[in-house]
Order: C-alpha cells, then sequence, then structure tokens
C-alpha cells in the first residue's frame, strides 16, 4: 500500500504496529501524541518489531491543533476522537490534512454515552452522519468487537470525498 499516514493520537502504538503491517515498509508512518513518554515507548516497540525504523517520524503534539504533518494518504483515530466534544472540528481538520481520496480509518466504541474515562463516544450511526457533514464518503464498517468496557468496537474506513 505504501504512502504517508499519520497515527493521530498514537500513545504508546498498539495501532501504530497493526498500520505498519497494514501498510508496508514503504509507507512513511507519523505517529503524533502529546506524550513524549509514551511516544519514546512507541518507537522502541517499533524497533523491535521492525528492522527499518526510518519509516517512522514522532511528533509530540496535539493532534487537534493541526501538527506539522506533510499532506496524508491516510489516517488513523484509534481511541482518541471520543475525547472530542466538537468531532466535527476535529474530523474538519484530518480532512484538510489528507490527499484527494485519502482514507481515515476510526477506531472507536459504539456507543453514544460514555463515562469519565471515555467523555464523548460516537456509534457507527453517529460516525455516518458526521462522516458526511465534515467532507467524508459514506464510512464502512470494518467491524466490530465486543467490550467489557463499553458494549463494544468498531473499526470503520472512509475517504476525502
Amino acid at each position: 500500500m505504501g504512502g504517508t499516514w499519520a497515527d493521530l493520537g498514537a500513545g504508546t502504538g498498539a495501532f501504530t504496529l497493526a498500520l505498519r503491517e497494514l501498510v508496508g515498509a514503504q509507507a512513511a508512518i507519523y505517529a503524533v501524541d502529546k506524550d513524549r513518554a509514551s511516544l519514546d515507548e512507541l518507537e522502541r516497540a517499533y524497533a523491535r518489531r521492525f528492522a527499518d525504523t526510518t519509516s517512522l517520524h514522532l511528533r509530540q503534539a496535539d493532534f487537534s491543533s493541526a501538527p506539522d504533518l506533510p499532506p496524508l494518504d491516510g489516517a488513523l483515530m484509534a481511541n482518541a476522537l471520543h475525547f472530542f466534544r466538537d468531532k466535527a472540528r476535529i474530523l474538519r481538520g484530518v480532512h484538510a490534512r489528507l490527499k484527494p481520496g485519502g482514507m481515515l480509518l476510526l477506531v472507536e466504541y459504539n456507543v453514544d454515552k460514555g463515562n469519565p474515562w471515555v467523555p464523548f463516544p460516537l456509534s457507527f450511526k453517529t460516525f455516518e452522519s458526521l462522516a458526511a457533514r465534515t467532507g467524508f464518503t459514506a464510512p464502512r464498517l470494518v467491524a466490530t468487537h465486543p467490550s467489557s468496557f463499553l458494549r463494544e468496537f468498531y473499526s470503520a474506513a472512509t475517504q476525502k470525498a
């Protein structure tokens, strides 16, 4: 697949590693997170798993405030969007960073009512309408998985319209 991708809200990198498996060794991956210690842990895990770490670019930044990134072929947001009340603003920002036809992969809890740890989740149904309002194609539900925390997770894919 290749290209230039970003993991927005990368944390310690569980999904960054999965993204690397998906997009391949030729892709450049920008891991963006506010927490330096998490990015350092991600860098160590990436180095253990993949021989070549030149494809990983760490950015300590709040992804909601336009970090320095090149135009993206794709973006991953895994358990990150639920921290923002104004999801439309965040998604418009992601949309602006994507190249035409660029892909957004989303992993979220499939509920609309949160708790103190997951304050603003969004169900797939809610994401469908939000994607349309923020310039994305109709999302495709990729998979669901049970969660003991908030019913279930889902993964979805959409593209810059």
